[in-house]
């Protein structure tokens, strides 16, 4: 089992910057990719981000590359998104997700579904 806990959400005005964390506990031993999702009301969730522990591949949804960087303090378990350049199109409920899987995560793709959530952060961003 592993626990998930998202901070850093927040409202913030268009241009701005927020920086979500994703602590991780438990089985971390397991964990071979972190994975960013978004939800928004009435749309689909996707994977924004995720980074692979293993060789440190990363990937970002067209909509957010340039402006959204993920990082990890492997130290202490924890992922980080830095996102810059906000839109109200990037408001949404931010979800910290973690998979098992080598393929969970590579430059191409983010698997739709892993293994563990956070409870998710909301991410407002006012026009």
């Amino acid at each position: 089992q592993v626990q998930l806990v998202e901070s850093g959400g927040g409202l913030v005005e268009t241009g701005g910057s927020l920086r979500l964390s994703c602590a991780a506990s438990g089985s971390a031993f397991d964990i071979i990719s972190f994975g960013w999702y978004r939800q928004a009301p009435g749309k689909q969730r996707e994977g924004v981000s995720c980074i692979n522990n293993r060789d440190g591949s990363t990937y970002y949804l067209s909509d957010v590359r340039g402006r959204f960087t993920i990082s990890r303090d492997g130290a202490k378990n924890t992922v980080y998104l830095q996102m810059n350049n906000l839109k109200p199109e990037d408001t949404a409920v931010y979800s910290c997700a973690t998979d098992s899987e080598l393929w969970a995560c590579t430059k191409r793709l983010i698997k739709k579904s892993y293994d563990y959530w956070g409870q998710g952060t909301q991410v407002t961003v006012s026009s």
